[in-house]
């Protein structure tokens, strides 16, 4: 994408109590990334309370998304919309499939992936964690594979690590977990694993201190991060001593 951020942390603008809840969380993240629902989140209308007021362009990336689309037509119009009104041109395509589980629609997303890339836009799409999917919406020229934990808001962490693990193994351009996690202990997990980074949404927005709880996944991402540079000690099935039995007295 060629655009350079300091923080591996993304986070949602949704469910919030107000934008000045929002703002606070935003900011002791420290994510420079925010996902915005277009059909939901008030970005133009000054005539109500209006995020850029809280949150401005210039301080942070806009990530306008689909959120609430359910097929190939809504998701398309949606984001043409927020590149005509305010010029974005890196999205975040999300197609449901499934009105109970959130699930995204991968036939639907896979169509949407090939327009909007011919279309000039940058493409973070949020998928399945079938890494036969995701490669294909990398072959179809995808900014960013984004598989799921989880179920979106479900808060129940990573439930297939062997996809995900593959995801990451197969992919040459960036993978970022979106959906599903509920603790930054998830979070740290997803970034050991070898991701690129997380977005974070419920997990921040409906904690009983949406503040403290944006602060512990900007410190578990960063933990993740540097513990995947280091690279883990060697798992053994038998105890090793700490120190040389070398020279014992």
């Amino acid at each position: 994408m060629n655009k350079k951020l300091k923080s591996r942390l993304i986070v949602g603008t949704g469910k919030y109590k107000n934008f000045k809840e929002t703002a606070q969380a935003i900011e002791a993240s420290g994510a420079d990334m925010v996902t915005v629902a277009v059909r939901r989140v008030n970005i133009l209308d000054k005539r109500k309370p209006i995020l850029m007021d809280y949150l401005s362009p210039k301080k942070y990336l806009y990530l306008p998304n689909t959120a609430g689309c359910f097929n190939s037509q809504e998701a398309l119009r949606t984001l043409r919309l927020a590149r005509e009104m305010g010029g974005w041109n890196i999205v975040k395509l999300e197609v449901l499939g499934d009105k109970k589980t959130l699930y995204p629609d991968m036939i639907e997303t896979i169509n949407s992936t090939k327009i909007l890339v011919k279309e000039g836009f940058k493409v973070l799409v949020y998928c399945s964690d079938d890494p036969i999917h995701a490669r294909q919406l990398e072959d179809l020229g995808a900014s960013a594979i984004m598989p799921l934990a989880s179920p979106i808001g479900s808060g129940l962490g990573i439930q297939n690590k062997l996809n995900i693990s593959l995801i990451i193994k197969n992919s040459k351009v960036p993978v970022i977990i979106d959906a599903g996690l509920g603790t930054p202990s998830e979070a740290t997990v997803a970034m050991e694993m070898g991701c690129d980074a997380v977005l974070v949404n419920s997990a921040i927005a409906q904690a009983n201190k949406p503040v403290l709880m944006a602060q512990a996944f900007k410190n578990s991402v960063i933990a993740g991060r540097q513990s995947f540079l280091a690279g883990r000690m060697k798992k053994s099935v038998i105890g090793r001593a700490s120190s040389s039995s070398k020279g014992i007295i």
